[in-house]
């Protein structure tokens, strides 16, 4: 998908806080407060950044950054974690044409090679250098801070509370869930399409049943003592959206 020009609204004068009228979010959800504060300091843009993929036994690990447009944030933006699978779809579709993302990932053996913590800080750094727009500060879910040519703050409970995150969240949940679904057509025996990789019980069934396939991750338990069957794609993996 092409990525979407930039937007006047990311140009333009910092205006007064009390002049920027917001769209409504979900109740009790994540807010766009901290980006105005920023703003109002003067550090514009600002991306929200988050990861998906970190526990799973297969699949990579997957990160957006976001800028989003003030004008033009979604309606009922939240925790990727309450929300159905096509309530994702519906604003994950939203976010990619009003805002400005970067997507990267790291694959299963990248992970191995790299560690997890590793691959998703690697992630983070490329998902930020692919955004058509340079922002002055990332916020990123968690407490891990990537190298960036930017502020990076770590905000914890990022995705529930901090707009920008919750929908960077979103954007790598449906493009990790996408993933899992094409990698379940070639693998089908391993069901990834209903649990993305996660250690599930049936999961776990059809490693022991079948052995690891080349998206399994070798250096987790209980991989580790399984023989992969064939060579992994290219470890390190960026994505455009």
């Amino acid at each position: 998908m092409k990525r979407p020009r930039r937007s006047d609204s990311l140009a333009v004068p910092t205006p007064a806080l009390d002049s920027i009228t917001l769209p409504l979010v979900m109740p009790d959800g994540p807010t766009y407060d901290r980006e105005l504060r920023l703003k109002a300091r003067g550090l514009w843009p600002v991306a929200g950044v988050d990861e998906v993929g970190r526990g799973p036994l297969a699949g990579p690990v997957v990160v957006a950054a976001v800028i989003l447009d003030p004008d033009r944030i979604p309606n009922g933006l939240a925790d990727s974690k309450i929300l159905d699978a096509a309530e994702r779809e519906r604003l994950h579709d939203i976010i990619v044409t009003t805002s400005h993302v970067g997507i990267a990932s790291v694959s299963a053996s990248g992970i191995d090679v790299m560690n997890i913590r590793q691959a998703t800080l690697s992630a983070m750094s490329r998902a930020l250098a692919a955004l058509p727009v340079a922002p002055m500060v990332a916020l990123v879910d968690g407490i891990d801070r990537p190298p960036a040519p930017c502020d990076v703050e770590a905000v914890v409970k990022g995705d529930a509370n901090v707009v920008s995150i919750a929908a960077a969240a979103i954007v790598a949940k449906v493009t990790r869930d996408r993933m899992m679904k094409r990698l379940c057509s070639r693998y089908p025996a391993y069901g990834f399409s209903r649990h993305k990789g996660y250690g599930t019980a049936e999961h776990r069934a059809a490693i022991a049943a079948h052995g690891p396939c080349p998206f399994h991750r070798m250096s987790f338990a209980p991989l580790k003592t399984s023989p992969k069957t064939e060579a992994d794609a290219s470890p390190v993996a960026a994505l455009a959206v």
